[in-house]
Order: C-alpha cells, then sequence, then structure tokens
C-alpha cells in the first residue's frame, strides 16, 4: 500500500494531507467491503439457480404453479440427508457436547429463514412459469455474469394457491 508508506512519511497527525490520506484509505476499504457483499450475494444467487436448473425436468417445456410448489417443496427439504446424518451422529456417541453444531445451527436458520420467507413475501427465484425464463436457466452453464439475464419473481404460498386456483377455473 503506497497510501499507507506517505500515510506514515506524514509529519503531524492532524494536518490536511493526513486527514486526506486516511480518508482515501477509508474510502478504498470500504469500496472493497461493499464489493465481496456483492460477490456473495451473487454467489448465493448463482447457487440457488444451479439448484434450480438441476432440478428442473428437461422433458418439461413449461412448467405450472403445482410444479412450482413442489419445487419450492423439495429446494426447502434440502438439507433433509444431511441433518439426518448429524442426529444419527448425536445418537451414536455418548458425548454431552454436540458435534457438528455450528453447521447444525446454519442449517436451520436457513431453513426457517427460507420457510417464513416461503410463507410470507416468498421467494426470489427466476419466472419458471415463463418459457423463455425456463429456457433460459436450462441453458445457463453457471456463470455468474449472465445473473443478470434473468427475470426473477418472488414465489408465495398464496401466489401459488391463487395460480393454482385460476387454472383450475
Amino acid at each position: 500500500m503506497p497510501k499507507l508508506k506517505q500515510l506514515e512519511q506524514c509529519k503531524h497527525p492532524n494536518s490536511r494531507k493526513t486527514k486526506a490520506l486516511a480518508k482515501t484509505m477509508k474510502r478504498q476499504s470500504m469500496k472493497e467491503k461493499i464489493k465481496t457483499a456483492t460477490y456473495i450475494k451473487q454467489n448465493l444467487l448463482g447457487e440457488k439457480l444451479l439448484w434450480f436448473r438441476d432440478h428442473l425436468d428437461p422433458n418439461l417445456s413449461c412448467l405450472t404453479s403445482t410444479i412450482v410448489a413442489q419445487l419450492i417443496q423439495e429446494y426447502l427439504g434440502r438439507f433433509n440427508e444431511e441433518l439426518e446424518q448429524i442426529k444419527l451422529k448425536h445418537s451414536v456417541g455418548q458425548r454431552k457436547n454436540r458435534q457438528h453444531a455450528s453447521r447444525q445451527d446454519v442449517i436451520n436458520m436457513t431453513l426457517k429463514h427460507e420457510k417464513e420467507e416461503f410463507q410470507t413475501c416468498g421467494i426470489e427465484m427466476p419466472d419458471l412459469l415463463n418459457q423463455s425464463q425456463l429456457t433460459m436457466l436450462k441453458s445457463w452453464n453457471g456463470e455468474l455474469r449472465y445473473l443478470q439475464n434473468f427475470k426473477l419473481r418472488r414465489f408465495s404460498v398464496s401466489n401459488l394457491q391463487v395460480d393454482m386456483g385460476n387454472k383450475n377455473r
């Protein structure tokens, strides 16, 4: 960091030059922090879209709201096997402390948050009811730079039930 060396060379800690250098260094660190947070969000969204792409039926060209609801239920149950393995390890040992406690807590918090999100405002995912978005998701190679091309929609329990009611009429 050349700015750090310049900061150390300043004669007085409260000089204008020192304050300006400190301000630019703080600004750069905040930019980096925001950039990493953006990358993390993009990565999480990319993993979610990859999961949905991998669990889609390749023979279907158009999805109904019931199929989307089933797909979301599968998504919410994606950690069930891992939780079962952790419970099995707990039952075998006679330890008082919990092994894999942090992973189990992270999974439980994620599931609680996603279930609450699905019940209230909805889970954000690509608009699978739109045929062009469905074909785009099926042909997507997993690169994060193409995430901006997807039209995301929030699917909730109430939205999917309303859509199912409209299809039955």
